[in-house]
This record gives structure tokens, sequence and C-alpha cells, in this order.
């Protein structure tokens, strides 16, 4: 009887603990539902203020005129602000100069629609400090500084009041990068690259956007996704990392290119291409000089530019690098599939070969960006610069047997100087033995 009472009260306790638990896990879901709920409605509604705002800067047309005759526009699209990140900070805090006791303010002068868009990005730096350091280190925040009109600041890539999470490119447009790189887009469009949908920030970075001549971050970029590239390629192709390091990946996989080599001006003691230093260019000037009649460098005057650079620092210390290349941006972008891709060794390893009919002398200007001086073709052949040849090519890796000859040419040269240096030295050593036994007897 006792044994039936104690599994009697055991029983009704477990069913009361079931209850208890199911009221719980109803109540919690309830709760769910009601934040859910609560959220959506967050961020669809706008506060009362943003509403008052948006009374008057949602109607269409509305505008102001500035002091060079711009017009500003002041429309805001209700509905794409409410649904964009900023909504949830409200108008009042990216302007917080305006409020409605002062509104309009009639004593701010603006003097155009650039100015005030520049103006603005100390607002967007307040809040997105991290970003904006990386923004200032790009190549469009370079040419900003160099007071290029058209130089992309925040709000051409993103619209303040339409701004959603991460979503700033368009794949079918390619907007905002295809607003000002339109032909270069349009190639894309239609490469290996553009047919996956890759939106170019994957290879260029969203905001530390830095110039292709700056060091070796394109080529970064392409082995950041092709890690297996080099082995691959050392199954078919001799001296791969050679051509690696002085072939660029489009001069084989853009294969209707037109092809060039770039002869790039290389600081040994740095180990880094040369670069212009800031307000004062100097490389067209001395190349101009060299080329007194402006139809190109030749070896001497190529020999000329180099003594210039030279003399700033150590002998030797500039040097030439050179390397393969297309001829434009747009080419750059129409890389095809790995099978579509050049693999003809005699398209260059020939005499005569198109790529090196067309000859360019570069350094890095102050804002990143490749400064080019047309060469003519004949120094890749002068023994003068045949440090420049010597990273296309190996002894005995060519076609091209007259740069065999001038690169075993360059290697004796390079052996023989501190032998027959030595060998002077020593004779001198010898011949003033000689002198001074015969005074002294």
């Amino acid at each position: 009887m006792v044994r039936a009472r104690r599994q009697s009260a055991a029983t009704r306790a477990a069913i009361h603990a079931d209850l208890v638990n199911a009221a719980r896990l109803a109540f919690a879901a309830v709760l769910l539902a009601v934040a859910s709920a609560t959220a959506g409605a967050a961020d669809s509604a706008l506060s009362q203020l943003d509403e008052q705002c948006l009374a008057c800067h949602s109607s269409a047309g509305l505008e102001m005129k500035l002091a060079n005759g711009d017009k500003l526009s002041l429309q805001v699209d209700a509905a794409a602000f409410a649904k964009s990140v900023h909504s949830a900070i409200g108008c009042a805090v990216c302007h917080a100069s305006t409020s409605f006791e002062n509104h309009p303010p009639v004593k701010t002068k603006i003097a155009g629609s650039r100015e005030y868009s520049l103006a603005q990005t100390k607002v967007c730096e307040s809040c997105h400090a991290p970003v904006f350091k990386q923004y200032e280190g790009s190549i469009h925040a370079a040419l900003v500084r160099d007071g290029n009109p058209g130089a992309p600041i925040c709000t051409d890539c993103h619209s303040p009041h339409a701004v959603m999470a991460k979503a700033a490119f368009d794949a079918a447009s390619g907007a905002p990068c295809s607003n000002c790189h339109y032909p270069i887009y349009t190639a894309y469009a239609g490469s290996v690259h553009g047919q996956a949908a890759m939106a170019c920030s994957s290879c260029h970075n969203a905001h530390d956007v830095s110039a292709a001549a700056k060091g070796d971050r394109l080529k970064s970029a392409c082995l950041g996704c092709h890690q297996d590239a080099l082995a691959a390629h050392k199954t078919w192709l001799p001296n791969a990392g050679r051509h690696f390091d002085a072939v660029s990946c489009p001069a084989c996989h853009s294969p209707k290119a037109k092809r060039k080599v770039d002869l790039r001006l290389y600081d040994n003691a740095a180990q880094q291409r040369v670069a212009e230093k800031e307000g004062v260019p100097q490389f067209e000037s001395r190349a101009r000089l060299a080329d007194a009649k402006g139809t190109g460098l030749d070896a001497m005057a190529l020999q000329s530019l180099l003594r210039g650079f030279n003399q700033e620092g150590t002998d030797g210390k500039t040097t030439l690098r050179g390397r393969l290349e297309v001829s434009t941006g747009v080419e750059a972008h129409q890389l095809v599939r790995s099978a579509e891709a050049v693999r003809d060794c005699a398209k260059c390893h020939q005499q005569g070969a198109d790529p090196f009919q067309s000859v360019t002398v570069s350094i890095v200007g102050a804002d990143g960006r490749p400064v080019r001086y047309g060469a003519k073709p004949e120094v890749l052949n002068s023994i003068i610069s045949v440090d420049s040849v010597g990273g296309f090519y190996a002894i005995g890796g060519t076609r091209i047997k007259l740069l065999d000859w001038l690169l075993a040419l360059a290697v004796l040269g390079g052996i023989g100087a501190p032998l027959g240096h030595l060998t002077l030295n020593w004779l001198f050593k010898r011949y003033a033995k000689r002198i001074g036994g015969k005074e002294d007897s």
C-alpha cells in the first residue's frame, strides 16, 4: 500500500515537471514571436524625427543651388532609406549640424557639390575609421589628394541614403566600378572571371584598391586562387619560375592581346621599383633630356637616363628589370580559360617576335600608377642594356642566338672586371717593389 502511494506521488511529480517545462517552452516561443515581430517593424519603421525630415526631402526635384552654380540634390528616397543600414541611426547622426531650429541653415555657404561631398567624408570616417584608413592608402585616395575631380570618394560608391550591408557591387552592371571603368568592365564581363560573376574586389579589394604597378599585388591575387599554378606550369614550361617573375599572367592568358616589354627602373639597394618623389617628378623630364630627338630612347639614351638616377646614390644602384606585359588595362582583363591560353614558345622565342617590337621604360608615379616613356626595340639587343635582357632569358634557353652571345659576354664581363682589377693591382705592387729595391741598392 505504501509502495503504491510512493509510485503515485512520483508519477504526479513527473507529470507536474513535464507541464512546467511545456509552459516554459510555450512562453519562450511567444517571446520569440513578439521579438521577431518587433524587430521586423523596427527594420521598416522610421523615427518620428526622420519622418519629419522625409516629409520635405522625399519631394521629387528638391535641390539647392550652390555658389559655383552646381545644383545639389536634396531628395531622399524614403523607401530606400528605410531599408538601408543607416536608417537605424537616423538623419541627425550624419547631419548633426542641422536641426529644426536652424533649418534650412541659410548662413551656410557651400562652394560646390564636390566640395560638399569631400567634406562629408569626415562624417563617414567618424564611424568607419578602419575602413577609411584602408581607403587612405588606395589609388583612389591618392587621386583625390592629387586634386583629380573624378576620383571616387565614399558617396560615389555608397549612396549615403541607401547603403546596404556589403552590397555596393552590382554584378549585372558592374556598378559602381563600371561608372569609371566601363571599357575595362565590358572586357571583364566576357572573361572567364566575369562569367563566373566574380566581383572586381575579389582581385582589387574593396577599399584599399592599389595601382597595378605597385609591388606584386596582382600576381599575388592570381596565385591566391590558383595556388597550384606554378607546379602545373612546371610540368610543361621550361624555367617556369623565371616566366612567373618576368611575364605577367595576362601576357599568356589574354591570347588576343598585343604584348610589349616594359623595362622597369629598379632600386637594387631597396629591392623595389624606383618611384617618383611626391611633388618632385623627374622621370619624364630626364627621359626627354636623354631622348633629344624625341624618337624614343636608344641604348645610349637609356644609359644616360640610368646614369642620371645613379648620380643620387651608389653607382649601379638603379638598374632595369624587364617584364612582358599586355599593352592596355582592357586587354589585362580579357582572361580566358587555361586551355585557351598561349602555349606556343615560338610566340616569343624567335627573332623578330611581336612582343619585343614595342618597348617602354617605366617608373612608379607618386600615385602608384606607372609613368612610361617609349624606347626603341634595339635597346633589348644592345650590350649596354643587356642586364635588362637577363630578366627574360637564360643562356641556351632561347632561340635568339644574338641574345645568348650578349648574355655570355655580360657574364664574362662581370667575371673579367674583378679579375682584371686584381691582376693590375698585383702587377702594380710587384712593379713598386722592384723600384724600391733598385733605390735601396
